[in-house]
């Protein structure tokens, strides 16, 4: 049975059998009738939080040593573009204006399934027994085909273009598991009176092959023009139904690609399209080489030692009840999140938010220690700054009027601690590092992305109004919402707006309800992988570890935890229902 307070979430587990071999049953103490839960208030009354003097130098520092500028030289990667187009948009045209001008490698699944069936391949056969029967192909032999394409060695020198693919969300998402992700989705934008119009009036010459049209694009010879011929899919009625299928893949992946698509106006003449499309193009291409060669303000800190172990994750830090954190596990924790948004950035996300509730970063527990998160602000921070980009970082300021004029309790001073802290010695602050509020007026056109700390909605007053007015203004850059606490409030537009934002990282302790102790396990997500569960184990000799029970590509339920804990088989058709359903949504 399920428990609830009015501020904590319950899982309750009347006897627990975790599918992990070495869990040692006798161990773990009866759960009957406690129950687990996600719990963010929580008390340590014999401790108390860090304070803080103004008017002494903040021990909040990362040991710095200057070693001046160093110019990182690197070959610069090759551009990776999808284009999408309803039929007659142009597609076609402005496909080979990219290949000519840029050289990229153009990838049609059309061009390649011809060039496996005639080729006799094992993926062509299978693709032809579904053509004969006049069925579609299936998903994952189109996915195969077309990363086996994109694999080969003149895709990966030259660059690509991915030319009406994917077309369905299972084939986006395929290449999301895979990976796979372009610089940039252009979109041609065309009425659809327009695209009616250019399809009837399309004449193919039976002899050359060539698409003519009667009134924009008709054949100089009579010769020609007697033997054209309509295509059997170019009437107004197929037109129309392909259209509404177009459209209806369109929307279903445009959210895997929307922090990256780029609409063109497509009603144009196909030089005037091109010029935008050659004009993002080009700039992404000088963006990249900046990339690869240009001066960076090199800083010797914990994070350097940490790079050779990049993505090699070491699992859970134990004792994280133990309190205050020892410089080892908020080490560990500030190189986790780093890396997971330093790999969200890299792939071109820009509206991004990380959630990470241990105790010194639950502003509900009284060992709440603001100075661990501004620590994990500036780390993140620097080494952004240490990469050539100019950063801001802001906090809300008072919001409301009268009586509700104010912020948050655990903002108060913020802005102040992190004005005062230790960015270095190598001058960071002030040049690659700024400080600013939440708000579209602090948004700089030199400003190349923005760390935004525990943004939050105050009793009669929301954030969100502001965080959208700065994000609008912030266009394609990268926005960070470092442990966001915006509650359910307001109208159905801003929560959509603060759905928005994608989890590049998310860590939390699950406890026992109602107590922070013990722990009983932890869920861990890191850009781009899914959300990891972990049950914590004590060991005969008094040590304890975090042993693996399940992944989940979306961010699981109560029930789905329950079940891990449980030890039962995963039910993709179930789904939490009633008030249950609702605090899983919001959890």
């Amino acid at each position: 049975m399920l428990a609830s307070s009015s501020s904590t979430t319950t899982i309750s587990l009347a006897s627990l059998h975790p599918v992990v071999t070495n869990y040692n049953a006798s161990s773990t103490p009866s759960l009957n009738p406690s129950s687990l839960s996600f719990s963010s208030n929580s008390s340590y009354s014999c401790l108390s939080p860090l304070s803080f003097g103004l008017h002494s130098k903040i021990h909040l520092r990362i040991n710095s040593k200057p070693k001046g500028l160093r110019v990182s030289c690197s070959k610069s990667e090759p551009l990776k573009v999808m284009i999408s187009g309803a039929p007659a948009s142009g597609k076609g045209t402005q496909c080979e204006l990219i290949v000519q001008k840029f050289g990229l490698v153009h990838i049609s699944t059309g061009d390649l399934l011809r060039a496996e069936v005639s080729s006799g391949t094992e993926i062509g056969n299978k693709a032809k027994e579904f053509m004969n029967a006049g069925r579609l192909v299936p998903d994952e032999i189109v996915t195969a085909m077309v990363t086996a394409r994109l694999s080969s060695q003149d895709a990966k020198e030259k660059g690509w273009l991915l030319d009406g693919y994917p077309r369905s969300l299972a084939q986006a998402q395929s290449l999301e598991e895979l990976n796979i992700r372009p610089d940039i989705y252009i979109v041609l934008d065309v009425p659809d009176e327009i695209l009616i119009d250019r399809c009837v009036g399309r004449r193919l010459d039976p002899v050359t092959g060539k698409i003519y049209h009667l009134k924009n694009f008709p054949p100089d010879l009579d010769e020609i023009k007697a033997r054209l011929v309509t295509r059997a899919d170019d009437t107004e009625e197929k037109v129309k139904s392909r259209l509404e299928i177009y459209k209806q893949n369109a929307a279903a992946i445009s959210s895997t690609y929307a922090s990256i698509t780029k609409k063109i106006d497509g009603n144009r003449s196909k030089d005037l399209v091109f010029n935008d499309i050659n004009s993002l193009l080009s700039q992404l291409q000088k963006d990249k080489t900046a990339k690869s060669v240009k001066p960076v303000l090199q800083t010797e800190t914990h994070l350097d030692q940490a790079s050779s172990k990049q993505d090699k994750w070491r699992g859970i830090p134990t004792r994280l009840n133990n309190i205050p954190h020892s410089r080892e596990i908020r080490n560990y924790f500030y190189d986790d999140v780093l890396q997971a948004t330093q790999r969200a950035v890299n792939d071109g996300r820009t509206r991004l938010k990380v959630e990470i509730n241990i105790p010194e970063l639950n502003p509900e527990m009284d060992v709440y220690r603001i100075g661990t998160l501004m620590e994990l602000v500036r780390v993140i921070a620097l080494s952004f700054a240490d990469d050539g980009k100019r950063v801001k970082v802001c906090v809300q300021g008072s919001m409301g009027e009268g009586a509700l004029a104010g912020m948050p309790l655990q903002l108060a001073g913020s802005r102040k601690i992190l004005e005062f802290m230790d960015w270095g010695d190598y001058g960071a602050m002030g040049t690659f590092i700024k400080i600013g509020s939440i708000g579209a007026k602090e948004v700089n056109e030199q400003d190349d992305m923005f760390i935004l700390v525990a943004p939050q909605n105050a009793v009669g007053n929301c954030i969100i109004d502001d965080l959208k007015a700065m994000t609008d203004a912030a266009g394609n850059r990268p926005v960070i919402l470092i442990n966001p606490r915006l509650k359910t409030m307001g109208r159905d537009k801003r929560l959509e707006y603060a759905a928005s934002f994608e989890n590049c990282y998310f860590f939390r302790l699950l406890y026992y309800a109602g107590t922070q102790y013990p722990i009983m396990g932890a869920i861990r997500m890191t850009y781009p992988y899914g959300y990891e569960l972990y049950k914590r184990v004590d060991e005969p000799s008094g040590k304890e570890k975090y042993v693996p029970l399940s992944t989940f590509a979306e961010r699981p339920t109560i029930d789905e935890i329950n079940d891990a804990f449980l030890g039962k088989p995963k039910n993709k058709d179930k789904k939490a229902s009633g008030i249950w359903g609702f605090l899983s949504g919001v959890f």
